[in-house]
């Protein structure tokens, strides 16, 4: 892994959470937080944690932060008009890290080996959910496809 990449990587997903914290438009804020959590799926694949990083990519990128977008322009009227700067919210992520800074530097490393298991794979991750967990698997496909369909007949329109 390489050092370089990685801070890189962290400077540009942290700009990338600064901009969804303060951003006026709503809709590129929305954009910033999707690159912020491209760069932290970029980060887990550095790391080796591919499982991680894909879900992360397909849940909350694919799935979550497309759905604020289409939540923001299926329901704002008033697109043109501007937001006031959010600078609590940028203050409050700055005490955040900064706590979670402090926690971490003041927290004694333990030196225990850890337990020798398999390598998690995807592989082997598929091969659980599609033997041991598949009932639960089709039953939240199910499930979330029936939120969808709701979804979609919310928001259709009646023409007359």
């Amino acid at each position: 892994m390489s050092s370089a990449a990685v801070v890189i990587i962290a400077i540009l997903t942290l700009a990338a959470a600064l901009a969804a914290a303060t951003l006026q438009k709503l809709m590129h804020a929305t954009l910033s937080f999707a690159v912020a959590l491209v760069g932290v799926a970029a980060l887990f694949f550095l790391l080796g944690a591919e499982f991680v990083g894909l879900v992360l990519v397909f849940v909350y990128i694919g799935a979550v932060a497309v759905l604020i977008v289409f939540t923001i322009l299926l329901t704002r009227r008033d697109v043109g008009k501007d937001r006031a700067a959010n600078w609590g919210g940028a203050f409050l992520a700055v005490a955040v890290f900064g706590g979670l800074t402090w926690a971490i530097l003041k927290t004694q490393s333990v030196a225990v080996v850890a337990p020798h298991i398999r390598l998690v794979t995807v592989k082997r991750i598929g091969e659980a959910l599609m033997t041991s967990y598949v009932w639960p698997l089709q039953c939240v496909g199910l499930l979330l496809t029936a939120a969808l369909i709701g979804a979609l007949v919310l928001v259709m329109e009646e023409k007359p």
